[in-house]
C-alpha cells in the first residue's frame, strides 16, 4: 500500500478477527513508533507488546473504552515518564501523538486494524504490565485483522469539510 493510501485507509478498528497477528508485524508496527519524531529526540516512550489473551482481557478493564482490546490479537501500551511540569506533559503528549499514528499507519499498511483507547486506572495498568511507578501507561492500541471490513482508502471520509478546516494566510 502506498503511505497517501494508508494514511486513508486508516480507521479505528474494535472488532477483531480471532487469528493473530505475526510478531515479525508488530515488530514493525512498533518500529514505526520508535522511528517517530519527538521534541529535542528524547524519545520518552517505551513500548510494551502484549500478546497473552488473558493479559489482553486484564488491560481491557483499565478505561471504559478500552473494551476491545480484550479481543483484540496484541496491543501496544505505550508508557511514558510520569511529567515533572506541565510542560514535559504538552510535549509528551505531543510525542506520544505522534508515534502512535506512525504504528497506526504503518499497521494499516500490513493490512492490520488498530484502535486507541486512554487509560483511567493507572495503578492497575501498572500493575498488568510491570510498569514501574514513576512511569505511566499513556494509551493502549489494540491490533488485529479488522472483523467486519478490509482496510481500503475511505473515499468520503466522515469528517468536516476542507474548506472549514483549512485557512490560508490567516484564519
Amino acid at each position: 500500500m502506498e503511505a497517501w493510501d494508508a494514511i486513508c485507509a486508516r480507521r479505528n478498528v474494535r472488532q477483531y478477527k480471532p487469528e493473530p497477528v505475526p510478531e515479525s508485524d508488530l515488530d514493525r508496527i512498533a518500529e514505526a513508533g520508535w522511528r517517530a519524531p519527538s521534541a529535542k529526540n528524547r524519545q520518552p516512550w517505551d513500548f510494551v507488546i502484549v500478546t497473552d489473551p488473558a493479559q489482553l482481557q486484564e488491560l481491557s478493564t483499565v478505561w471504559r473504552g478500552a473494551g476491545h482490546i480484550a479481543t483484540a490479537a496484541a496491543a501496544i501500551a505505550i508508557v511514558v515518564p510520569v511529567p515533572p511540569d506541565e510542560r514535559r506533559l504538552v510535549t509528551d503528549n505531543y510525542d506520544v501523538g505522534q508515534a502512535t499514528m506512525a504504528m497506526m499507519i504503518a499497521a494499516t499498511d500490513l493490512g492490520i486494524g488498530t484502535g486507541h483507547s486512554s487509560v483511567g486506572d493507572q495503578d492497575k495498568a501498572r500493575a498488568i504490565l510491570g510498569v514501574p511507578e514513576d512511569h505511566q501507561v499513556a494509551f493502549l492500541l489494540g491490533i488485529g485483522y479488522p472483523a467486519d471490513r478490509p482496510l481500503v482508502p475511505i473515499r468520503k471520509p466522515d469528517r468536516r469539510p476542507y474548506a472549514e478546516v483549512v485557512h490560508r494566510g490567516r484564519w
